[in-house]
């Protein structure tokens, strides 16, 4: 129910695609672009070109005099000046906070403009300011910027939006006149004269619209339910394609997230032990088709990973000011969730469970777990869809075997956010956010800080509040080489798998797609996966 992805009431309430990472960024624009088979690089969208001085303490952005609004209007450095000043003032997180580590600024020049960082500013602070989105001046009111909307906004990018229908669809219309299209980075892009974003009660309604061919494509990531999906005539026909593609960059972190804050859950031994009671191999082999892996790092698959990597001496050096904080098997990489029997009734990994909780004081009496104080240990889930609820059942299932009483509450997806923002639950089960990247930066001090478990409304749901994980981000913030960086970042990954915050279960190796065949794709798929923005219809 709103058009302006950029105000506070636009969280969870802004249509699909106009900044988006799947749809792309059909409507609003940055100065400079990411490119999806390199992790630090930018190339000019808005800014032909920048100058950064050498210790990234400013950076002067050129315009592309060709840029203009869809509307005809240029885009000028006023539009710059007036994006941040609104953001700053009407805008929601993360936009709202980056003038907080702009000392200036300033138009330098009739295409050109300058930021100066404070001290607060960290390395990767320019990219961050190259990658945030432009809005124009002439377009937008300051004092009604906080308003929602459903009048069709004007951007830089290369589509407009033709209809809206609230709760149903977002019609997109490719721009002819899209100033852009001739940028080296966005060659191949835009390739649609008509993009439309349908939206869906729920799961089944989704897949009935794919399989009569009111939708192009269906991501359904459950490798058992989309083999069932997919036994009907067009697929059968060769009118639907289905496909995998590999990435190179780390899974979405799933899995159920220990509100740290509470007293139950702050003893990191309970939360190890709690952590060995979800039996993957049973969900394996029971519920996805022995067609998941079992996730163990923030950063797996790559070298960013603690996993198989013993600590080096750059890693043991930033460790060192807190001995302890990281047992010996998950400094020298060796590490591993246990692996059950499967059959739901491993004696050995429930006993192992036990006997870290019975060593801080827990015990069983008539069947039921008591803490320390005596008073029966359990706990709730908050769930937000049948899938969730059947992870949950299947935890709740093995920790009743040691007395432990599993609550599973299912709420919807607004209550759940409010939720998330005042920290108001015990545990949680979802991805929670933890979409990692080759290129971890500032976003993980959001995640896991110190500072971000005080502030209502970030992204440490779990409370991370350990000096060792400020001092690890720190350290990835301030590297100047990639070895320190790759350094900094396994030693956060070893910290968190060492706190046991959350108990990470699965993730899919590849990315599954299934497609109308009358759509085609870019023969070489980047590491950060298929880019629909890539794809096009066939003639005829």
């Amino acid at each position: 129910d709103n058009l302006n992805p950029f105000s506070l009431k636009s969280l969870r309430t802004t249509a699909r695609g106009m900044m988006d990472t799947i749809f792309g960024n059909l409507v609003f624009e940055p100065l400079m672009q990411r490119n999806a088979d390199e992790a630090f690089t930018l190339y000019g969208l808005l800014a032909d070109s920048a100058d950064m001085d050498p210790e990234r303490k400013s950076i002067e952005f050129h315009l592309n005099p060709k840029a203009k609004w869809s509307d005809g209007q240029p885009v000028t450095p006023e539009d710059v000046l007036f994006s941040y000043d609104v953001y700053t003032e009407k805008g929601r997180p993360p936009y709202s906070d980056r003038m907080a580590r702009v000392a200036k600024l300033e138009k330098t020049g009739d295409h050109s403009v300058r930021f100066t960082f404070n001290d607060k500013a960290d390395r990767e602070f320019p990219l961050i300011i190259a990658l945030t989105p432009i809005i124009p001046k002439h377009a937008f009111d300051k004092e009604t910027f906080d308003r929602t909307t459903l009048k069709p906004v004007i951007g830089s990018g290369p589509y407009r939006i033709a209809q809206v229908q609230p709760g149903q669809r977002i019609v997109f219309k490719r721009n002819p006149d899209y100033w852009g299209k001739d940028v080296p980075a966005k060659r191949g892009f835009d390739n649609y004269d008509q993009i439309t974003i349908e939206y869906f009660l729920n799961a089944n309604a989704k897949l009935e619209a794919f399989k009569k061919g009111l939708c192009a494509i269906d991501d359904d990531s459950d490798p058992v339910k989309r083999e069932r999906d997919l036994d009907f005539p067009a697929f059968h026909k060769g009118d639907v394609v289905a496909e995998t593609f590999d990435t190179g960059i780390p899974p979405v972190v799933t899995g159920f997230l220990f509100n740290t804050r509470l007293p139950k859950f702050a003893n990191p031994v309970v939360r190890r032990a709690l952590g060995m009671l979800y039996d993957f191999e049973w969900a394996n082999k029971n519920l996805f088709g022995g067609k998941y892996t079992r996730t163990m790092s923030y950063w797996q698959n790559s070298e960013l990973s603690a996993i198989g990597h013993p600590a080096d001496d750059r890693e043991k050096a930033l460790l060192a000011p807190y001995p302890g904080r990281v047992p010996a098997d998950v400094m020298d990489g060796t590490w591993r969730p246990p692996v059950t029997d499967g059959s739901g009734q491993d004696r050995r990994v429930l006993k192992a469970a036990f006997d870290l909780l019975k060593n801080v004081g827990y015990h069983v009496q008539n069947g039921t777990m008591l803490d320390p104080e005596g008073k029966p240990f359990s706990f709730e889930i908050l769930t937000a869809s049948q899938d969730e609820e059947r992870l949950a059942g299947i935890y709740q299932r093995t920790l009743e075997k040691i007395g432990i009483d599993l609550t599973i509450r299912s709420l919807d997806g607004d209550q759940i956010q409010s939720r998330k923002q005042r920290f108001d639950f015990e545990v949680l089960i979802g991805s929670s956010g933890f979409n990692n990247s080759l290129s971890p930066g500032i976003e993980q001090s959001g995640r896991w800080s110190s500072a971000a478990a005080r502030t209502e409304g970030s992204f440490n749901l779990a409370g991370v509040a350990d000096p060792a994980v400020d001092a690890a981000i720190e350290a990835m913030l301030r590297a100047r080489s990639k070895e320190d960086y790759v350094a900094a970042v396994r030693v956060l990954d070893r910290l968190l798998i060492s706190g046991n915050y959350m108990v990470p279960m699965q993730h899919n190796t590849q990315q599954w797609i299934a497609y109308w065949n009358y759509l085609e794709h870019p023969q070489k798929t980047p590491i950060f996966g298929y880019q629909l923005p890539t794809w096009w219809r066939k003639p005829n």
